[in-house]
């Protein structure tokens, strides 16, 4: 094809394809058979040749697999039968695979490759994807996960249909992926399609497909993906019995397998299997108690309470752990989305489906970026600076968890949007307030975790959950201090002066009732057996951690009795532990900060943090929905209110 390099991609029947996605044995087609009908002898010739040349009788296989155990629903186009494309026998086969998992309530994996319409049938075989359309909205909307792999090549109608609409969509490596092919282009306009556009490596950088997959991995990455979209949904029916039309015998009848290890990104550092159940309390309102309360006893020993000044300068080091951090240490099963999924991307918003602490959710949160060269945290701290498009994907990611009934968890490390022309021309403001609005009525649970810097609309936008957990030296501000300063006094001087009168710091939050939790950043602060993550003592006191540094566990300070706002830059002390008191005194040397931050010890506090995170989840998770949405909109209702 004029214009593209789809003469050097390999093409795999549906049959191969199905053999290598699904478990040996599992694969049981759905088809009935179909006659030949048309009336047009050229047409049924073509038919004829086709079904000969493939041994099939359509232009799509469908039936149901297991992928690692798990039932699967699959429908795939073969190329060979008419260039894949779609009539009316092929798209009433799809409509009714797709209402079959549906009804069943199966995960359904799409593997098109389509030049699109059948021009033989013109405009009825046209209509066909309004009702393929139709049928996977509703499969979607019945909270199931729909999944497309393109293959070369994936044009037209197919592409603007059913193979447009997946949850998550991954391509063939060098695919042709486009609306207009390119030989129509070329009969249309007389000139070849730009090279480079079509193809499924340059979509992905856009922010249109999420990933390029060899054949080889798709039944791998399709297994840790639904082991995350399908965490707890409802489960599928036995096993369909064999049948004869497929590519091998019978559907196992047993059940789903067990997840043989993490898949995600390097690693998780001590998570496996489901949440645990018995996770944090739920909350009863905006004023009630914490997800965990402190057991009672004598004068709570505490931390060091840092001041404004000391935790902006901890939040802007460059070693600061970011949100690839918390994914690398904290979470397994983890899959990148990339983009908007509408041709958009910004590096500044990572978005992805992961396990977190052992709880599947969707992951959304700022890009942190290392400090350029001869940066210090003296500076504003420049970030990776979001944009409206890195919005719009944060809006991609609240879609999937309220399709899917998955967990939210916001994490919000950012010094502030993107301020340029493109981001104002581009609905950067608009974008922020259609976050908000999403976030305060999401149907999903949701969780924020303010890690770092928390600068202006950028933050605000992540911000509304059920309930909000802040790192130590986090903060929420309306701009970055030294634009507030230069606004109040027309200088960038007196920044942390005025952060101080501002309440940024995760002190004055949680005061406000704006945070319900923060975790401590000293990975040694279990040396007097302070509390874990669940606010209970460890029988040993001594945590259980994997991870670099001591064995540690979560220490959070939690409700109301919280220091005050109005500091200054200096700190305050809360009543601390003895290992607390070491840890402090013995970083004032050399210019060190006073209390210890992430940046010292940070698999170790990313450790901790994804179990107190994943507890979190589960027991937002495992509230009544109404309920739930009902104490989020009196939670921020009342911001600002005596409490």
């Amino acid at each position: 094809m004029t214009g593209t390099n789809s003469s050097r991609v390999s093409r795999a029947s549906a049959r191969e394809l199905i053999e290598a996605v699904v478990d040996p044995g599992s694969w049981y087609g759905w088809d009935e058979p179909v006659e030949i009908t048309t009336d047009d002898p050229d047409y049924r010739a073509d038919l004829e040749r086709a079904r000969e040349r493939t041994g099939l009788d359509e232009s799509v296989i469908t039936g149901e697999g297991r992928i690692e155990g798990r039932r699967v629903a699959l429908v795939a186009c073969e190329f060979r039968f008419l260039a894949g494309s779609i009539g009316v026998a092929a798209g009433e086969r799809l409509v009714r695979a797709v209402e079959r998992a549906t009804a069943e309530r199966l995960p359904l994996l799409a593997a098109p490759a389509s030049g699109g319409t059948r021009m033989q049938e013109g405009t009825v075989a046209f209509l066909q994807m309004v009702k393929v359309a139709a049928a996977i909205t509703d499969h979607k909307a019945a909270g199931l996960p729909y999944l497309v792999h393109l293959r070369h090549p994936t044009t037209g109608g197919v592409l603007a249909s059913w193979g447009s609409l997946g949850h998550v969509t991954a391509a063939e490596p060098g695919a042709l992926i486009g609306f207009m092919g390119p030989r129509v282009h070329e009969a249309l306009y007389g000139e070849e399609f730009p090279p480079g556009v079509q193809n499924a490596e340059n979509l992905m950088n856009h922010g249109l497909i999420d990933a390029v997959l060899p054949l080889s991995r798709l039944s791998g990455v399709a297994a840790r993906v639904l082991r995350v979209l399908c965490a707890g949904g409802p489960v599928s029916g036995p096993a369909a019995p064999a049948g004869p039309v497929g590519v091998s015998g019978a559907a196992d009848p047993a059940g789903p397998a067990t997840p043989a290890g993490p898949a995600g990104l390097s690693g998780a550092a001590g998570v496996s299997g489901a949440a645990d159940p018995a996770g944090p309390a739920a909350p009863a309102g905006v004023s009630a108690a914490p997800a965990s309360a402190p057991i009672p006893g004598p004068p709570a020993a505490g931390p060091r309470v840092p001041g404004a000044e000391e935790s902006i300068r901890a939040s802007r080091r460059a070693e600061r752990p970011g949100v690839r951090d918390l994914l690398r240490v904290a979470a397994e099963d983890v899959s990148p989305l990339s983009g908007t999924g509408a041709g958009e991307h910004d590096p500044g918003l990572l978005l992805a489906l992961a396990r977190v602490g052992g709880t599947p959710c969707v992951v959304l949160g700022h890009n942190r970026r290392s400090a350029r060269k001869d940066e210090t945290a003296d500076g504003p701290g420049e970030g990776q600076a979001l944009g409206p498009a890195g919005l719009r994907t944060a809006r991609r990611g609240m879609r999937i968890a309220a399709e899917l009934g998955l967990p939210l968890l916001t994490v919000i490390d950012t010094a502030g949007a993107a301020l340029s022309r493109e981001a104002e021309e581009g609905g950067l403001a608009g974008e922020i307030a259609r976050c908000l609005a999403d976030m305060v009525t999401l149907p999903a649970p949701t969780l924020c975790l303010l890690l770092g810097q928390g600068a202006g609309g950028a933050a605000l936008a992540l911000l509304p959950a059920d309930r909000v957990v802040a790192a130590r030296h986090a903060w929420l501000s309306p701009l970055p201090p030294e634009g507030a300063s230069a606004i109040l006094h027309r200088t960038t001087e007196r920044a942390y002066e005025v952060a101080a009168r501002q309440g940024v710091r995760s002190a004055d939050l949680l005061a406000q009732g704006i945070v319900d939790r923060i975790v401590e950043e000293d990975a040694a602060e279990d040396e007097n057996g302070t509390e874990d993550g669940n606010g209970t003592e460890d029988e040993n006191g001594t945590g259980n951690a994997i991870g670099t540094g001591s064995a540690s566990q979560t220490v959070v300070s939690q409700g109301e009795g919280t220091p005050q706002s109005g500091s200054g830059s200096r700190g305050e002390r809360a009543p601390r532990s003895e290992g607390a008191s070491r840890a402090g005194d013995a970083s004032r040397a050399g210019g060190a900060p006073l209390t210890p931050d992430a940046s010292h010890a940070p698999d170790a506090f990313l450790s901790r943090l994804g179990r107190l995170l994943g507890a979190e989840l589960a027991a937002l998770r495992a509230q009544d929905p109404d309920e739930r949405l009902a104490a989020r909109r009196v939670r921020h209702r009342r911001i600002g209110l005596p409490r």
